[in-house]
């Protein structure tokens, strides 16, 4: 097995001028540098993470926490994380973070505080939590995606412009009882379930309509419980849904159909995600791509990294419109077509 005695003596200088040399050291020339590479690279030599964590004091790891790791959206901003850190030629250790349990407390009081990592990045930590901050003490840099606190470099969609884009969709095809579906029953709750609502809100109110909000919990079944109380009451049941994410969505039109309601031609629904079953399910939605958001996150978190003294940004990816047929004109309204680029009457 080579060694870095090996990439020494094929390099001509000593094992403490190799290891420095492979390690980035200031201490050694460019050319000696380039030198003692080469002789790695012939060798097939590839030093150990504990070898040049000695020599630098970096661990050449990332900590990604995160509170669900199965679901659609993490799964893909993990992916897209660790397709940027493969490349950098660094390691990603994963903390699983699921809200109320135990080992959310453990991740916070005990393996967070090791700082086995150069940096973290934190997915869908809401900064009422005060998690994030108690991050930020540890003194490692941090990027978050979704919840981004004071002070701290994130990177998410943004949730208003998507809420709005969504509602006016709906407004256009001639819809005016519209729903929004999701989130907790006092409008708090995940500051994105929060953003997305008031962006409904305030589209209703500028077009001069009321807003009408049924909470649900962010899951498909949540959407299905939430959709069938709404629609099974003859009095309430709105023309169009604006869903506060694509699974919510899947589950109110599945309850829509169970209940001998067609979508759309009695009901439109909205989404916003663009989840890896809206084709499926044909469903309207305002695409966002967390794979994007993750490999973002990811290129930030090693700027920072690169240079410590690297100001905090925000970077907000804008929701694009993606029509499918689970949404139409209000019965007996002329033909709308609706795309990103406008408006065009039949």
């Amino acid at each position: 097995m080579t060694g870095i005695a090996d990439v020494a003596r094929s390099a001509g200088v000593s094992k403490a001028t190799a290891s420095r040399a492979l390690s980035g050291s200031s201490q050694v020339s460019d050319q000696t540098r380039r030198r003692v590479r080469a002789a790695a690279d012939a060798l097939g030599y590839v030093p150990s993470t504990s070898a040049v964590s000695l020599a630098t004091g970096r661990t050449r790891a990332v900590g990604v926490v995160m509170p669900y790791l199965t679901r659609w959206f993490f799964a893909e901003v993990l992916e897209g994380i660790q397709s940027v850190l493969l490349r950098e030629g660094l390691d990603l250790t994963l903390y699983d973070a699921r809200p109320g349990t135990e080992g959310r407390a453990r991740v916070f009081e005990d393996f967070l505080a090791r700082q086995r990592f150069d940096g973290l990045i934190a997915v869908g930590l809401e900064p009422d939590d005060h998690e994030l901050e108690r991050l930020v003490s540890i003194g490692r840099p941090v990027v978050s995606v979704i919840g981004g606190g004071e002070g701290t470099t994130s990177v998410a969609i943004d949730d208003l412009h998507a809420a709005r884009r969504a509602t006016e969709h709906l407004l256009a095809l001639g819809h005016t009882d519209v729903v929004f579906v999701g989130g907790a029953g006092d409008g708090r709750g995940p500051s994105v379930d929060a953003i997305r609502l008031e962006g409904y809100r305030d589209t209703m109110r500028e077009a001069g309509l009321l807003p009408r909000h049924v909470a649900a919990l962010t899951s498909l079944p949540g959407g299905y419980a939430a959709a069938v109380d709404l629609l099974g009451d003859l009095r309430e049941r709105p023309t169009a849904l604006v869903a506060v994410c694509d699974e919510v969505a899947i589950g109110a039109m599945i309850a829509a159909r169970r209940l001998g309601i067609p979508v759309p031609a009695a009901l439109s629904v909205v989404g916003i995600d663009d989840h890896e079953y809206a084709e499926m399910f044909a469903l309207t939605t305002l695409a966002q791509n967390p794979r994007e958001q993750g490999a973002a996150a990811a290129r930030l978190l090693c700027a920072h990294l690169g240079d410590p003294d690297l100001a905090p940004s925000t970077e907000r990816l804008q929701a694009r419109l993606v029509v499918r047929s689970s949404t139409a004109p209000v019965p007996g309204r002329e033909g709308v077509m609706v795309s990103d680029t406008g408006l065009a009457r039949d």
